[in-house]
């Protein structure tokens, strides 16, 4: 029995690399045909239908996935458009839950309002990679993409608050609003707390024992885990935990990574990142078979209407929330309108057709029991699971598919005074060239007059600085170096330090993009890997 779902899950591997790697021929965002894989798969006669857990997609898939979206986000930009994402990561999952409730109320007969919410709950928050892998690539202005990036760190934590008090409400049949808010807020604040707490402990125990240790790596693979499950045991939302603990360990991961360490969890986190969504992608294909099977008081007819119907009400309900909450707050606020330029129609449009469902909702959906207190069969549970299968599918696909067309047609242009990626790596490149030489001059100005050698560095930042300044773009890239003196190894180590020390300067003067210091501590990183092997 082990070897044979060891096969099974190698297959479904293989197959997601395979379907990967047509993806990137075709052109089409991976999360997108991976789901139109899997299901294509499970139509292949004599295919075994496949079970998902519910347990183990919150356990095993959500808290890495977190972290590193977690890891990777800026900080920096996360802060400035703070506003936006809580009303959209908060507010909007709240709005849509509302108002899910009570047209499912109206749509499906005998659907009460708790179940509503419950429904509401599972379907409310996007998923993170699915809008990141089909934006990538696309021309869109900077805030867009930090707004949904930022969204999908706290929407889930909202989301599956929702779904618990609905479950609690429809389980117990009681419901008091006031316990509910007071409970929201202790487990967000709480979750929060337990993942800076679990984040500083781990971040004083990488401090310890040095930034070229062996144990960073798997250190950062066990944190999600234990942020996500000492929250999880006091019942406090291990998804705020996991979220809170990622972003200060990324923002405090100077301080016990080197070149070393850090190139080596980038390639660690890329690989895991990658088999984790693909995996989750492709199961959500492969569910429908199961979902289907279970529909026995419906007929697929009645089913798919309710499904469709659903689906289109939460496109609409997000396109006008996410304008009601970019125009709202301008009305009321002279501090905004002074502060932040109007976002347009454009961008909000994007932002909100750029809410695709994925794993999340739909291991809450399965998350559903089976009975209720009294031992009866939980209500609608069967066609919850369906709208829920049918709303990602139909926001994945259909928008995702879409939504590279509607970006290309309404030409969103940049909103906000931003110096692009490739203006800001020259401008940096430059500054730090100068700050070499200097140090060059300062300390190794006799060596270079008696070594030819030595004395072509000078020369090679020299000729970078002319070509930057005189075209805005380094068009020579450094030559490689044969010699194996310790002299110029050293002086070229020496070098990668101090560019370091300026990153990080500019990392906390704020000056330039985090996503830009990131590339250009990723290739210095290489750099002193290269000159380490010396």
């Amino acid at each position: 029995m082990i070897h044979h779902t060891l096969l099974s899950v190698l297959s479904l591997f293989f197959i997601m690399a395979v379907l990967y790697v047509l993806s990137q021929r075709l052109k089409i965002s991976y999360p997108i045909f991976l789901v139109i894989g899997g299901l294509l798969i499970s139509f292949i006669p004599g295919m075994p239908h496949i079970k998902i857990d519910p347990d183990l997609v919150f356990l095993i898939f959500l808290p890495p996935l977190l972290f590193e979206a977690a890891w990777y986000s800026s900080w920096n930009q996360m802060w400035k458009w703070k506003r936006s994402i809580l009303s959209l990561g908060f507010g909007l999952v709240l709005a849509t839950s509302a108002c899910i409730a009570w047209f499912s109320t109206h749509i499906i007969p005998g659907f009460t309002l708790a179940l509503g919410f419950l429904l509401g709950g599972i379907i409310s928050p996007p998923d993170a990679v699915a809008a990141t892998s089909v934006l990538k690539g696309l021309e869109v202005p900077k805030r867009g993409l930090t707004i949904l990036e930022g969204e999908s760190l706290v929407n889930d934590a909202a989301s599956l608050t929702i779904f618990r008090f609905a479950l609690a409400c429809i389980l117990t049949g009681e419901f008091v609003i006031r316990k509910a808010m007071t409970d929201f807020l202790v487990l967000s604040v709480m979750g929060i707390f337990v993942g800076l707490v679990i984040a500083h402990i781990l971040y004083l125990v990488l401090r310890f024992w040095g930034k070229a240790s062996s144990i960073t790596t798997p250190i950062t693979l066990i944190a999600p885990y234990l942020m996500y499950l000492v929250a999880e045991e006091f019942h406090w939302s291990g998804v705020l935990s996991v979220v809170s603990g990622g972003l200060f360990l990324s923002f405090r991961s100077n301080d016990f990574l080197n070149f070393n360490t850090r190139l080596q969890t980038k390639e660690v986190w890329a690989t895991i990142g990658f088999l984790l969504n693909g995996f989750v992608f492709i199961l959500i294909g492969l569910e429908l078979p199961v979902i289907i099977d279970g529909l026995e008081n419906y007929s697929i007819k009645e089913a798919i209407y309710y499904a469709l119907l659903i689906s289109a009400i939460i496109i609409v309900i997000r396109i006008i929330l996410v304008y009601l909450s970019a125009y709202i707050p301008r009305v009321f606020s002279r501090r905004i309108r002074e502060k932040e330029k109007s976002p347009g129609l454009k961008l909000p449009f994007i932002i909100g057709w750029a809410g695709m469902r994925g794993v999340v909702s739909l291991a809450s959906a399965l998350a559903i029991p089976l009975v209720t207190e009294d031992g009866k069969d939980f209500p609608h549970r069967n066609l919850i699971l369906f709208i829920t299968f049918v709303v990602i599918l139909a926001t994945l696909v259909f928008q995702g598919l879409t939504l590279p067309l509607f970006i290309r047609l309404l030409k969103v242009e940049e909103i906000d005074e931003y110096i692009p990626e490739e203006e800001q790596i020259e401008a940096i490149r430059l500054e730090l060239a100068k700050r070499c030489i200097t140090y060059l001059d300062d300390n190794y100005s006799y060596e270079m007059d008696q070594y030819e050698t030595l004395a072509r560095i000078k020369e090679q930042l020299a000729r970078s600085i002319t070509a930057t300044e005189s075209t805005g773009h380094q068009k020579e890239k450094k030559q490689a170096l044969n010699t194996v003196r310790s002299l110029y190894r050293k002086i070229m180590l020496e070098l990668v330090t101090l560019r370091r020390e300026g990153l990080n300067r500019f990392r906390l003067e704020k000056h330039y993009d985090d996503e830009v210091i990131r590339i250009m501590e990723n290739n210095l990183d290489l750099e002193e890997a290269r000159l380490n092997r010396f």
